[in-house]
């Protein structure tokens, strides 16, 4: 919105007074004062006004803010009649934040910004109607869900998705590179491309022979893999999204590969110039191995890549370095290097305590509960996207010899507060598989042939959550409780059936599954072994409570879907995938994704407007005690709830850590100290691995002069 509009307005007063106890009291009808001056003194005097819901189409149809192709799939009868479902609904914003995220973020304006075109409401009649595509019963299934909060597509999808001018509606995007030139050409090129219409890319980088092996023979040759950071680096720099944004971009390398203290050495602060990145991302993608040689207190080897393809004819990503790694060392023909396991395990921790880098992938656990044939290497540039990838050979004309799978993630979140009360809690999942999978089936990204190819092969959507502390607060259960976890456990096992039962039917339908789906633990029904064989738990009584509407599925319900998958199969390669969540949370207002909140009354720094407070959801003297910060929980406890989601997630879930705390050796307990040790990450680390955790994203600290370290979260990423 222009600044113009923002003149004489009493909205930020007013919820900035929440932040002013009033005998000792919040006072939270403060906010509520605000969202109301915000509709009085800004939406209703700045939006323009049309007779009805034709009228106004008819309007952004003939002024080039809609697409013609979505509207004409319907009748108009059909849109006056969904729009009015929509509003017998009688939606309301909760907060202020969560409008005024809405129309600063999402709603169309007029060219020149000076006048909303939207309401939310009509941003979800858009979305149901170009999602469904034609299908009325889906478009009025898909508008239920979205108005009542159940389902939110994620940012580029629910702000694009009709408009006439607009970006992709895909997340972020995967690639790999191989160990040549004519690869790495083309992968800065994909970067370019890929970061112009709006993605956050990863790049695995683990393939690249290190700094000072030989090319063509000449020793001490190349020049590893810091300068092509550095070029990437530069390549999001400067494809910054028509200068609304930078681009943005993560670089993935192995434990095990030579140039990885150079890699890490990157992001210090004292880093010299010519190697330091500013806004590239790091991760680390870390086997089982390392994790056996720390635990060990042992020396370790980090292997060539260059010597690696070379003697087993296979990139260093695909050869399985905890199964060879004896083997590569008694090599006489793998070159290699030695250093201590733990000096390098606390390397990583003290460039965590300083930056919030590297992201952790735990390749070797992705993989192996991975039912697709084909192997993992690396994640996005939030950690929660792993499939299975495929290299491209490039030629000197930079075509495709071999065409090669990478992967984009269209991505969604059900909002668990408010699906909990969903009146068919199968239905509303389903339709949400529905309305991903139209985003799947539309994206076309031509001019990285091995992005298209990928999403071709696979179909893969990522439906996560958001608002489990919300849930949890709400109905007074103490996050990283028994039962917190009870509930997350059942949750996403319901989730993953419902979502299965879906991409089944879409498999019938369509009479197509994904690519080598023959070749996977669902074609042979591997994979649905651990629900039919799983040892009936006693639920507690709270949890019980919780899900007394809903069905659970039993273990005759999953030998009749395993039935069918093995005999109908499956459209959707991968179906689950839990996003760190930003705006689209506070839309929805509700806590992000499923970590615990930071702050009861958070403050968000707004560029150019100053501060606003953001009441945590439902928070009430009765919930207060049930929103503890983040910053002030055993992070074990909230690693306990993200194993139990994870077991029935067939990507991942980005996980941050929240730091504060200094852990006492002897009561091994969590005290409040503004002191953070290297070894308090180390035990982390090793914890989240021990409970099958296959991601941790950002480590976020506190300093002792209240500055956060590690928030600086990628805006492609987090909404």
């Amino acid at each position: 919105m222009s600044l113009s509009k923002l003149k004489n307005v009493t909205y930020f007063e007013l919820n900035n007074e929440m932040n002013r106890p009033v005998n000792g009291q919040i006072p939270l009808h403060k906010d509520k004062e605000a969202l109301e001056a915000f509709f009085r003194e800004n939406v209703e005097p700045n939006t323009l006004k049309f007779e009805n819901i034709n009228e106004k189409i008819d309007y952004l149809l003939k002024e080039n803010f809609l697409e013609e192709a979505f509207i004409a799939n319907y009748t108009r009868k059909f849109i006056e009649e969904l729009f009015a479902l929509i509003n017998q609904q009688n939606f309301e914003f909760k907060s202020f934040m969560a409008a005024y995220k809405f129309y600063s973020q999402y709603a169309l304006k007029t060219d020149d910004g000076e006048s909303y075109l939207e309401s939310f409401e009509e941003r979800v009649l858009y979305n149901a109607l170009y999602f469904a595509n034609g299908d009325e019963q889906l478009a009025h299934d898909i508008t239920l869900e979205m108005i009542n909060q159940r389902y939110q597509p994620a940012t580029p999808s629910f702000l694009n998705a009709g408009r006439k001018r607009r970006g992709e509606l895909v997340s972020c995007f995967l690639i790999q590179v191989s160990d040549d030139m004519n690869s790495i050409g083309r992968s800065i090129n994909s970067a370019l491309q890929l970061s112009r219409i709006g993605g956050g890319v990863g790049v695995s980088l683990s393939n690249l022979r290190e700094a000072g092996s030989p090319i063509k023979g000449y020793e001490n040759a190349a020049s590893g893999v810091v300068p092509v950071m550095k070029l990437f680096e530069d390549s999001f720099s400067y494809s910054n999204q028509l200068g609304q944004r930078q681009g943005a971009g993560v670089v993935y390398l192995s434990v095990f590969h030579p140039d990885i203290l150079a890699f890490l050495s990157t992001k210090k602060e004292n880093a010299d110039e010519k190697v330091r990145v500013k806004t590239l991302s790091l991760g680390v993608t870390i086997p089982d191995k390392f994790y056996e040689l720390t635990r060990k207190n042992e020396e370790m080897y980090l292997f060539s890549p260059y010597s690696i393809e070379k003697e087993y004819g296979v990139p260093f990503n695909y050869l399985d370095i905890t199964q060879k790694y004896d083997e590569l060392v008694a090599n006489p023909n793998i070159r290699k290097q030695k250093i201590k396991a733990r000096d390098l395990e606390n390397e990583i921790s003290k460039l965590q305590q300083e930056s919030g880098y590297p992201y952790i992938i735990n390749i070797d656990t992705a993989n192996k509960q991975n039912p697709i044939a084909g192997k993992i290497v690396m994640s996005n540039l939030c950690s929660e996207i792993l499939q299975v990838q495929s290299l491209s050979t490039i030629n000197d004309a930079q075509e495709y010899e071999v065409l090669g799978s990478d992967v984009s993630c269209n991505l969604g979140s059900t909002n668990i507060v408010n699906l909990m009360h969903s009146p068919d809690f199968g239905k509303s999942v389903r339709t949400m598989v529905r309305a991903l999978s139209f985003v799947t089936d539309e994206s076309d990204i031509q001019a990285v042939p091995s992005i298209a190819h990928g999403n071709k092969i696979a179909h893969s959507i990522g439906l996560g959550a958001m608002g489990l502390h919300t849930f949890l607060a709400k109905n007074e259960i103490a996050y990283g409780s028994k039962e917190s976890i009870e509930f997350t456990d059942i949750y996403f096992k319901l989730l993953n059936y419902w979502t299965l039962v879906e991409s089944n039917q879409m498999a019938r339908e369509r009479r197509e599954s994904f690519g080598n789906f023959d070749q996977s633990d669902y074609a042979n029904g591997r994979y649905f072994e651990k629900y039919i064989n799983e040892e009936v738990v006693e639920i507690s009584p709270v949890v019980q409570k919780l899900f007394e509407d809903i069905v659970i599925p039993t273990k005759e319900d999953w030998q009749n879907l395993a039935y069918n998958v093995i005999k109908y199969g499956l459209y959707h390669q991968n179906r689950l995938a839990v996003a760190p969540n930003g705006s689209i949370s506070y839309i929805n207002d509700t806590s992000a994704s499923i970590h615990p909140i930071t702050q009861r009354i958070e403050e968000r720094q707004e560029k150019k407007i100053g501060k606003i407070y953001y009441p945590a959801a439902y928070l009430s003297n009765k919930t207060i005690p049930y929103y503890l910060s983040a910053f002030d929980m055993d992070m074990r406890k909230m690693i306990d709830v993200y194993a139990a989601a994870t077991k029935h997630v067939d990507q991942g879930l980005s996980m941050t850590l929240f730091m504060k705390s200094e852990m006492d050796d002897d009561l091994y307990e969590w005290k409040t100290t503004n002191k953070l040790t290297t070894r308090d990450l180390n035990i982390l680390r090793n914890y989240a691995f021990y409970k099958g955790i296959k991601s941790i994203y950002y480590v976020r600290t506190f300093t002792d002069d209240g500055e956060e370290i590690g928030s600086n979260q990628c805006e492609s990423c987090v909404i």
